[in-house]
């Protein structure tokens, strides 16, 4: 596999202009089922095996799962503040060095695959509630300004959900651990 491959095992994001009920329920689905297919991935992997970067170079598998927390949490923050302020330029955060600190290279695992399940059963509650109307509210990422909608950004969600269980995945299976 290219680099290219072990970055983006799934392919880059891909939000279609025109977002369908359809694509919304597809998404709300991933991520609610994240946790739990995460969580059924990883038990039987060793200490050692969680240490494992998923690419040279990559996160661990570890960190990857802290960071899927991390990154979630933010994203759920950013809804609130959306439907809460006007056009909110939100707030950026430097991931790699998040994926750095004491608790996403050294944690146990499991306190982040119970705080994704309970984080994702709340998130995805509140996705299941939103109006047509909220759904088209937007924030302004900081990385080139770019406009997102509630819609975009819940696409965007489900894709890092899958995103991230590849890299885990694909590791397993090229060390024959799947």
């Amino acid at each position: 596999m290219d680099l290219e491959e072990l970055k983006y095992p799934i392919g880059k994001a891909n939000i279609p202009e025109n977002i369908t009920k359809k694509n919304l329920e597809i998404w709300i689905s991933d991520i609610e089922r994240f946790p739990h297919e995460l969580e059924f991935l990883i038990r039987e992997l060793s200490e050692a095996q969680l240490d494992t970067p998923y690419r040279e170079n990559g996160w661990t598998i570890r960190q990857v799962i802290h960071h899927s927390y991390d990154s979630h949490h933010n994203s759920y923050t950013r809804f609130k503040w959306a439907l809460t302020e006007d056009q909110p330029v939100i707030k950026a955060y430097y991931e790699e060095r998040w994926a750095e600190l004491h608790d996403s290279k050294f944690g146990p695992v499991m306190l982040t695959i119970d705080a994704l399940k309970a984080l994702h059963a709340k998130w995805v509650y509140f996705l299941r509630g939103l109006t047509e109307k909220e759904l088209q509210t937007t924030f302004i990422h900081p990385d080139g300004n770019e406009v997102v909608t509630l819609k975009q950004n819940i696409g965007i969600y489900g894709w890092h959900c899958q995103h991230h269980y590849a890299h885990i995945e694909q590791l397993m299976i090229r060390k024959g651990w799947k």
